[in-house]
């Protein structure tokens, strides 16, 4: 059942619409109604004491999002399929998402570069020295949700252009680094920021001209320290949720 009450008081109705949703959406997407229903119109009004408008209105939200759609004789229904993913743990989207479905990597590119300066720097090459570029659409279910972006240091990405693009498409990346490289991954530095799309992610994405994607960087290194991969990972916002556990530190200024 939905919580989150006191939503009744407000500006505007549009404000209190905002705030029903954010409540509804973040039940949506953690898998709060297994049968896939919402509770009917009525019984959010009582819970977030609000009136009928401002319930529909938040609904209305949810459906422009692509997250539920309204169903005769059924009520407001869950259709959008969204996947965790645990920011706490070093994981592939592979690792991650074959618990939910199947994953297939589609190889649109895989060969060896001379990388930009910013991107050999960070990875620790010498300037002029070759990189390994990887290019990868990630499907789970056939349906897109990722356009991964990927350099990598040529000890690595040399034995993994050898294994063969059949390689590319079945196994995650990380799997192929640490064979690779006869040594596990030790740590990644990750960044995360919402972006507009170009025209060229959003047709392979299959999304709207101008929709918003998350854009993540990451830096992944061996065991050692050694940097390993650099990637830039293009992700459906729509359909991924990224999840960590904090813990507060404390005696900080």
């Amino acid at each position: 059942m939905a919580t989150g009450g006191g939503t009744g008081e407000g500006r505007t109705r549009a404000d209190r619409a905002r705030r029903v949703a954010n409540v509804l959406r973040a039940q949506v997407l953690r898998g709060a109604f297994p049968k896939g229903v919402l509770p009917d119109e009525r019984a959010l009004v009582a819970e977030f004491a609000t009136s009928r408008n401002t319930v529909r209105e938040a609904l209305g939200l949810l459906r422009d999002e692509g997250l539920v759609a309204r169903r005769r004789g059924v009520g407001t229904v869950v259709v959008g399929r969204t996947y965790r993913h645990p920011l706490g743990e070093l994981s592939g989207l592979a690792e991650v998402l074959g618990r939910h479905g199947t994953v297939v990597n589609e190889v649109r590119e895989a060969r060896s570069v001379r990388p930009p300066m910013t991107v050999a720097r960070r990875l620790g090459l010498a300037e002029g020295s070759p990189a390994v570029y990887l290019e990868r659409l990630r499907r789970v279910d056939g349906a897109p949700l990722s356009l991964d972006c990927t350099y990598l240091i040529p000890e690595v990405g040399g034995p993994l252009l050898a294994r063969g693009r059949e390689a590319l498409e079945r196994q995650d990346v990380f799997d192929l680094i640490e064979t690779a490289a006869g040594e596990p991954l030790g740590r990644a530095e990750i960044s995360a920021q919402a972006v507009v799309a170009d025209p060229a992610t959003c047709a392979v994405l299959a999304l709207p001209e101008g929709a918003a994607v998350l854009a993540v960087e990451r830096l992944t290194r061996l065991a050692d320290g050694r940097p390993a991969d650099l990637e830039f990972i293009h992700l459906r916002g729509d359909r991924l949720t990224l999840h960590a556990t904090l813990d507060r530190v404390r005696g900080g200024n």
